[in-house]
């Protein structure tokens, strides 16, 4: 099967690019700022399959650039998927928990009423819209707290500055779980080709590691998988300040995609440990 992607650079994409037939797009070969050629890519390439691994990903910064976000990541994959639906191929887009508002401690169920608390919620939501406006077969997966050995996220940073401090402030009042990138790729890559063979299997569902953690237990967890002598103090959101408000629940309901595709929950710690020795800090 002969799949498309958007992205080439970030963490989903460069996990998704190892797989045989996977086909990944960087910005200098279709760029999300101009949607008309992602639709022209995918005419040219005429894959079985598109998979949207890219976005516009800086949350605070698209406090101030939300027209830009709203191009990235809400006309770009409504124009895929529009593009996916005249060829009659499935398309697969991966969004975000922050299409919620965050509020209460249950954990969201896809058909949830959405409320997103910033700029870069409303953009992802907007990408949401678009697709399922196409018409075509698709799949919207939202997850959350991304994770991989690829570019800049939570694992790295602590690492970093574990490695540079004593002691750490760290954000223990928002929850949710960590999801490793290379779990969100063999996701999708399934989900693509299930669709593929039951377009009724359209709609959105949701992919987010287990067990639910705080970001700040999150970071003991890493240090202590490390070997990393840094202590984490908790603290309230209240305490660090962003541009962007965050959802302090970001807690996912994954039943539907298990009931569906048959595709479990993945156990963030085994996938932690995977990218702690992808980076040479476990053995």
């Amino acid at each position: 099967m002969t799949i498309l992607v958007f992205g080439k650079t970030g963490q989903l994409a460069q996990e998704l690019a190892v797989y045989d037939g996977v086909i990944c797009l960087g910005r200098d070969q279709a760029d999300l700022s101009h949607p008309a050629a992602c639709a022209a890519a995918i005419r040219q390439a005429a894959p079985q399959a598109v998979i949207n691994a890219a976005a516009y990903t800086a949350v605070d910064k698209a406090e101030e650039e939300e027209a830009l976000a709203n191009v990235i990541n809400g006309a770009a994959p409504g124009a895929m998927a529009a593009a996916c639906a005249e060829t009659g191929i499935p398309f697969v887009t991966v969004s975000t928990d922050y299409v919620f508002d965050g509020s209460g401690e249950a954990p969201w169920q896809p058909g949830d009423a959405t409320a997103p608390l910033n700029a870069y919620g409303r953009s992802k939501l907007a990408g949401e819209e678009m697709v399922r406006a196409a018409g075509g077969t698709y799949a919207i997966l939202r997850t959350s707290w991304v994770v991989s050995a690829h570019g800049t996220n939570f694992v790295k940073t602590m690492l970093r500055l574990g490695k540079e401090r004593e002691r750490l402030t760290i954000v223990a009042d928002q929850t949710g779980a960590p999801t490793p990138a290379r779990d969100i790729a063999a996701a999708c890559l399934e989900i693509a080709r299930q669709l593929a063979e039951d377009p009724g299997k359209s709609g959105t569902y949701h992919f987010a590691g287990q067990p639910e953690t705080s970001w700040a237990d999150f970071a003991r967890g890493i240090f202590a998988r490390a070997r990393v002598d840094c202590a984490v103090e908790d603290i309230p959101t209240s305490a660090y300040p962003t541009p962007a408000a965050r959802p302090l629940n970001s807690r996912l309901g994954c039943t539907s995609l298990e009931t569906v595709f048959n595709i479990p929950q993945p156990d963030w710690r085994p996938g932690l440990d995977q990218i702690l020795k992808d980076l040479g800090e476990l053995s």
